[in-house]
């Protein structure tokens, strides 16, 4: 197991590297919110559904789609288990703290963190399966993520789900693999090129935020504490013991713990700013659970790793 974690541990020091490219450019005001958001939506609109369509650009099998079957269960029980152990935990009196805590807990950076960690250790068959979970969380996001975090069921719009670019992205790949359709090099390639960006870009974009991120607060307040400790440790230790007991592919069991094991999405600050929640208290949990998960997140997926091998 140690040597699994020193292996892992290096590939998220390389994230982390590039984590603090981002927060010293932050610092140097070299990015800013403007261009922030504005790297945001590239990864959101082009990256991600270029992730997408090369992870999805592989040989059409029947056993590949019971794998691609059993792999949405399992991404849907994993969200669908931490909302219920996020409604267990948490009982504050403050509506915006309490919204935001639970959404803090649910709700990982798979996208970001776990897309390019998951392709160093898996190769393409973690992306492939990373690429599911992703989308199976955008689903989740936009619609119970949503309601939770508003308050309002008006916000759940099938227009935001269907256009959505991590489903979108998804949909489409699916058809082109279904219908076992190679894309021709001079459009594969250039895809590939902007997949490759999904890696760079979204920790230029964490280390921005850590940069404006207050790190007293982050490490003071007993409901971030729980919340670190919830995301970080318990939530993927529930997940890959049921995976193991219910002996899931190894594969999936490492992408997925890699997946449950990131640190909290940057999303709950966005929705937390767009709801009116506690933006500060959302700010501080992404920020204390990027710090910890160069740590937990290698232990994590080594004793994945180690049990599954």
């Amino acid at each position: 197991m140690a040597e699994n974690f020193m292996l892992i541990a290096q590939q998220v020091l390389v994230l982390f590297i590039l984590i603090g490219v981002g927060f010293l450019c932050g610092k140097k005001g070299i990015i800013n919110d403007v261009a922030s958001k504005k790297m945001t939506d590239i990864v959101l609109y082009v990256v991600t559904p270029c992730v997408m369509i090369s992870a999805f650009q592989r040989e059409f099998t029947f056993e590949l789609i019971g794998k691609m079957a059993v792999a949405v269960v399992c991404a849907a029980l994993i969200i669908a288990g931490s909302i219920v152990i996020a409604k267990l935990v948490f009982h504050d009196k403050n509506i915006g703290r309490q919204k935001v805590l639970e959404f803090s807990v649910i709700f990982s950076n798979c996208g970001f963190m776990s897309l390019p960690l998951q392709k160093a250790i898996l190769g393409d068959d973690g992306w492939f399966y990373g690429s599911i979970f992703v989308a199976v969380f955008n689903i989740f996001i936009w619609t119970y993520g949503l309601v939770a975090m508003s308050g309002d069921k008006k916000q759940l719009s099938f227009k935001k789900l269907v256009f959505n670019p991590g489903i979108s992205g998804v949909v489409i790949s699916a058809l082109l693999f279904v219908f076992r359709i190679d894309l021709p090099e001079i459009i594969s390639m250039p895809i590939d090129y902007l997949a490759e960006l999904n890696t760079p870009i979204p920790m230029l974009i964490i280390g921005y935020y850590l940069s404006k991120a207050d790190f007293k607060q982050a490490f003071t307040d007993i409901g971030g504490y729980i919340a670190m400790a919830v995301r970080l440790f318990l939530i993927p230790a529930v997940a890959l013991f049921a995976m193991v007991l219910f002996r899931v592919d190894s594969t999936i069991i490492v992408a997925f713990i890699i997946a449950s094991a990131a640190p909290t999405a940057a999303t709950t600050t966005m929705f937390s700013a767009k709801f009116n929640r506690d933006v500060e208290l959302s700010v501080s949990v992404v920020a204390s659970t990027t710090l910890v998960s160069i740590i937990s997140m290698p232990l994590l997926v080594a004793l994945a790793q180690t049990i599954t091998g």
